[in-house]
Formats: structure tokens, sequence, C-alpha cells
């Protein structure tokens, strides 16, 4: 499975976008995938979860009610969507392929990471 996450960009405090994660192969309604992020000098982070049929998802307490996760099995695509921003949620975002998990080790295919900047 390949993975490509799009979408990030610039936005301010309180804004929202919505975060793509496009993948191609016949068997990624498989996999359960994960949203990531790491910010500069810190440690990758979870930040949600879906899991392959997009019947059950699990968020990190920092984004609980402000970001939703979601996936379109039919276009290979998963979403997020991040409302509410804040400066904290500044970092790249990646997306990643593997077990409905929060840990990164349980994620097989990753994807690169696409940067979401929030201004103060």
């Amino acid at each position: 499975v390949q993975l490509q996450a799009y979408g990030g960009g610039l936005v301010q405090a309180g804004g929202s976008l919505r975060l793509s994660c496009a993948a191609s192969g016949r068997t990624f309604s498989n996999y359960a995938v994960g949203w990531f992020r790491q910010a500069p000098g810190k440690e990758r982070e979870f930040v949600s979860a879906i899991n392959w049929s997009g019947g059950r998802t699990f968020y990190a307490d920092s984004v609980k009610g402000r970001f939703t996760m979601s996936r379109d099995n039919a276009r290979n695509t998963v979403y997020l969507q991040m409302n509410d921003l804040k400066f904290e949620d500044t970092a790249v975002y990646y997306c990643a392929a593997g077990s409905f998990a929060t840990m990164r080790g349980k994620y097989d295919y990753w994807g690169q990471g696409t940067q979401v900047t929030v201004s103060s």
C-alpha cells in the first residue's frame, strides 16, 4: 500500500483544514489508518485512527471534539477534518496504514507528511 497525504497549509487559529490520505493498492480497505503528527523537536505522536470499515474511530485527547476522521474505501481515501485549530496543532501530519492502534509500530505503511501551520 502506498499512501500520500495532502491538504496541509497555513491557517489562522480557530480555522479549519481537511487533510486527505490517498492510497494505492486494492487491499487498502483491509487496513486501519492512523494519523500522526510531529512538531519540530518533538516525537511523532498519535492523533487519530479509523478501522477498516470506518465504523470505529479513536482520537487523542488533545484533538477530541475538534478533529473528525472518516474514510471512503471506494475512493481509497481517508480524511481528517480539523476544526478550531490551535497553534499547538502545528506539525507535519502523516497518515499510516496498519492495525487499529495508537502505537506507531502497529502501522506498516507510511505516507510522506503534509505540513500544517497554525498562526496565532
